[in-house]
C-alpha cells in the first residue's frame, strides 16, 4: 500500500507536457546563423525543445531550448574549470537522452568539439564494440570520455592504455564547481564537432564538421530541402551518433526552432509501431526512416487486426527515405499497408547524404512522392541507365532494375558524376563529385584519408549515380562493385533477390567475392539460416542458387551462416566489407553440412 508521504511526493511531482509545436511571438528563422550555439541563443527565447518517450509511448522527458541552453552553459563553465580548453575532444556516448544534449552543448558553450559514439546496443558483439570505440577515441584524441552511467565500465575497457582525464556521466560534470571557468563558443570556422562513419573500425574516418558547414547543410534542409513550416513536428527514432539522427533531427529542428519528438531506437526496434502511434498522436508532419524502418512497420501491421490500430498519419508530409538504397517495393508495401490511417505515398521524400557532406546533398520535391525509374540490366553492366518500361518482361524474366530518384542538389552546391577526368551526361552512371559550402573539411588526425576524398575542393563521394534531368539517381557504392566474368554486378541487385525468397528478409544476405584456391574470385553469398532440418537446409541453397541465377544471371557459391550472424553498422545497413572480414577470419563460420557446391 502506498504511504502517505509517498502519494503526497507523486502529487507534488509536476506533470510532464510536450513543448509546443508554434512558438507564440518567436519569428521563425530557418538556419540563418553563424554557429550552433547562435541557433541555440535564438531557439531559447521561445517555447519549442525535445521531448522523449518510452518504447509504450509516454513521455519520459521534456526539455526546452531555453532550458537547454542554461544547463549547457552552466556544464560548460564546469568544463572549462576543470581544464578543458577550446579544441580538445570530449567523447560522448549518443543515447537519445536529454544528458546527451546537456553534453553536447556544454561542449559547444566551452569551445571544446563532441565525439558522438555509439551505444553497446547498436553492436551484436561486444568484442567490436570495444574495438569501434577504442577507434574512435584514440583516433580523436578525446581527454574525457562521457555517457551513461551503465555502460562505463565498457568506455573504460575501450580506454585502457590511453590516460583520459575523466571517464563519467553528467553527474560526474554536475558535481565539478563552476569555479573561474569561461565561455568560449565556436566561431564560424571552428570544428563544431567530429562525425565518425558509421562502419569505420579499424581505420577510424572522423568528419571535421565546422560551424559555418553545418549551419550551411541545415539551412539547405530547411528552406530548400523539407520547407519547413510554421506548423511543423519533427519525430525520430534515429540515433544521435549517426547523421541522420543527430543533424537531420537534432540540429535540423533546433536551427529552426521546431520541436522533436523522440523514441530510442533500441525502443523502436522491439516497438516500430510506437513510431507511428506517435506521429498520430503529436500530429508530427516530418519524420524520416532508412527503408528497413517502413519495413518493419509494414511488416508489423500485417500481423494485427486493422480495428487494433488507431493511428491517423494524415498530417505526416514528409516521410523521409534515406541513409541506404532505397527499395521500392518496401516503400510500397509500407504505402499500402497504411493507406487507411491516412496515409499518402505523395508524403515520400528520398533524398541522399553522407557525413563528408554534413548530412544532407540532395532531396525530391516535398508532396511530389517517389519518381521511379527502369532500366535496362544490360546496359547497368556497361554503366548506362537506360530506361525500361518495366523491370519485369511480360514472361516474368528481370530484365532491369529500378531505382528511386533523390531530387536535386541543394542551392549552393554543386554535382557531378565523372568517369576519370571526364564530365558525364545524362544516364551516365560514373562517380559522384559534390562540391559546396557544406563539404567537410577534412578528416581528423588523417591526411591520406582526406587527399584521397577531397579534390580542388571537390569531394569524391565513392557513389555512383547518374542524371535524369536534374534529379540525382544514386546506383551503389563503387568500391562494393562485383566484376564476374567481365560484368559488373551490385551485390544489392544478388541480396534483394535473396530477401524475396520466403522465410528471408532484409539483411538476411550479403554478397561478397571470395578468392579459391587458384587465386580465382568467385560470387558467393553468405545466406543466415534458421532452419535447423538438413533438407530444409539444403533446399534454401538449391533456391538461393537457381533465384540468383535466374535474375542476376551469375552462379554463386551458397554459404548458410547462423542467425543473426552478419554484421551491421552502428545506422542498422548490412555491413557487407566487415561481414567478409569476419568470415575469412572464421567469425563467422558455415553451418555444419552446408552444401554449397556448384
Amino acid at each position: 500500500m502506498q504511504s502517505s508521504a509517498t502519494a503526497n511526493a507523486a502529487d507534488a511531482a509536476p506533470a510532464l507536457h510536450r513543448t509546443p509545436t508554434e512558438n507564440p511571438g518567436l519569428k521563425k528563422v530557418l538556419a540563418d546563423f553563424a554557429t550552433l550555439t547562435e541557433a541555440l541563443d535564438y531557439a531559447a527565447k521561445g517555447e519549442t525543445g525535445f521531448n522523449f518517450y518510452s518504447a509504450r509511448g509516454a513521455l519520459e522527458d521534456v526539455i526546452t531550448y531555453k532550458s537547454l541552453r542554461e544547463q549547457a552553459v552552466s556544464h560548460a563553465l564546469r568544463l572549462s574549470a576543470a581544464g578543458i580548453k577550446p579544441g580538445d575532444r570530449i567523447a560522448l556516448l549518443a543515447g537519445t537522452e536529454t544528458d546527451f544534449l546537456k553534453l553536447f552543448f556544454a561542449c559547444q558553450y566551452a569551445g571544446a568539439i563532441p565525439v558522438p559514439m555509439p551505444l553497446p546496443t547498436a553492436f551484436g558483439r561486444r568484442e567490436a564494440y570495444i574495438d569501434q570505440i577504442r577507434g574512435q577515441m584514440v583516433s580523436s584524441g578525446a581527454r574525457m570520455a562521457l555517457g551513461p552511467a551503465e555502460f562505463l565500465p565498457l568506455v573504460k575497457e575501450s580506454a585502457a592504455g590511453h590516460a583520459l582525464d575523466l571517464i563519467g556521466s553528467l553527474t560526474d560534470i554536475t558535481a565539478l564547481p563552476e569555479g573561474q571557468g569561461t565561455l568560449s563558443p565556436g566561431k564560424t570556422d571552428d570544428l563544431s564537432y567530429i562525425q565518425y562513419s558509421s562502419g569505420s573500425t579499424r581505420f577510424p574516418m572522423g568528419v571535421m564538421v565546422t560551424h559555418a558547414s553545418l549551419m550551411a547543410n541545415c539551412q539547405g534542409m530547411n528552406k530548400h530541402g523539407v520547407s519547413t513550416r510554421l506548423t511543423d513536428r519533427t519525430m525520430s527514432w534515429l540515433p544521435f551518433f549517426h547523421d541522420m539522427g543527430l543533424v537531420g533531427f537534432m540540429f535540423g529542428p533546433l536551427s529552426s526552432q521546431t520541436s522533436a519528438d523522440y523514441l530510442p531506437t533500441e525502443d523502436f526496434a522491439r516497438r516500430p509501431l510506437t513510431w507511428l502511434k506517435l506521429i498520430s498522436d503529436n500530429g508530427n508532419s516530418m519524420s524520416y526512416a532508412p527503408s528497413f524502418g517502413y519495413e518493419l512497420c509494414a511488416r508489423r501491421v500485417a500481423n494485427k487486426n486493422d480495428a487494433s490500430l488507431e493511428l491517423d498519419l494524415s498530417k505526416w508530409r514528409i516521410a523521409g527515405i534515406g541513409g541506404e538504397m532505397i527499395k521500392p517495393h518496401v516503400m510500397h508495401a509500407f504505402a499500402a499497408a497504411f493507406k487507411p490511417y491516412g496515409f499518402s505515398d505523395q508524403a515520400f521524400c528520398a533524398s541522399y547524404g553522407l557525413a563528408e557532406c554534413v548530412l544532407a546533398v540532395s532531396f525530391s520535391k516535398p508532396g511530389s512522392g517517389m519518381l521511379l525509374d527502369h532500366v535496362d540490366k544490360t546496359a547497368l553492366e556497361d554503366h548506362r541507365a537506360e530506361p525500361v518500361a518495366a523491370p519485369i518482361a511480360e514472361d516474368g524474366t528481370l530484365n532491369g532494375r529500378t531505382f528511386v530518384a533523390c531530387g536535386r542538389v541543394l542551392p549552393d552546391h554543386k554535382a557531378e558524376i565523372r568517369d576519370g577526368d571526364t564530365v558525364l551526361g545524362a544516364r551516365a552512371i560514373g562517380r559522384l563529385f559534390i562540391s559546396g559550402p557544406s563539404i567537410m573539411k577534412g578528416y581528423y588526425n588523417n591526411p591520406e584519408g582526406t587527399a584521397e576524398a577531397l579534390h580542388n575542393g571537390w569531394l569524391d563521394t565513392g557513389d555512383l549515380a547518374y542524371w535524369i534531368g536534374e534529379d540525382l539517381v544514386i546506383v551503389g557504392r563503387a568500391k562494393d562493385m562485383m566484376i564476374v566474368n567481365g560484368r559488373n554486378v551490385w551485390p544489392q541487385d544478388i541480396e534483394w533477390t535473396v530477401e524475396h525468397i520466403d522465410g528471408l528478409k532484409s539483411g538476411d544476405s550479403a554478397a561478397i567475392l571470395l578468392v579459391d584456391g587458384t587465386g580465382v574470385e568467385k560470387p558467393t553469398i553468405l545466406v543466415q539460416c534458421r532452419a535447423s532440418d538438413p533438407a530444409e537446409r539444403a533446399r534454401l541453397v538449391g533456391e538461393v542458387r537457381t533465384r540468383v541465377q535466374e535474375a542476376v544471371g551469375i552462379v554463386c557459391d551458397v554459404v548458410l551462416v547462423p542467425a543473426r550472424s552478419l554484421p551491421k553498422t552502428t545506422s542498422g545497413k548490412l555491413a557487407r566489407n566487415r561481414a567478409k572480414t569476419m568470415f575469412l577470419a572464421g567469425e563467422i563460420a558455415p553451418i555444419e553440412n552446408n552444401n554449397t557446391s556448384t
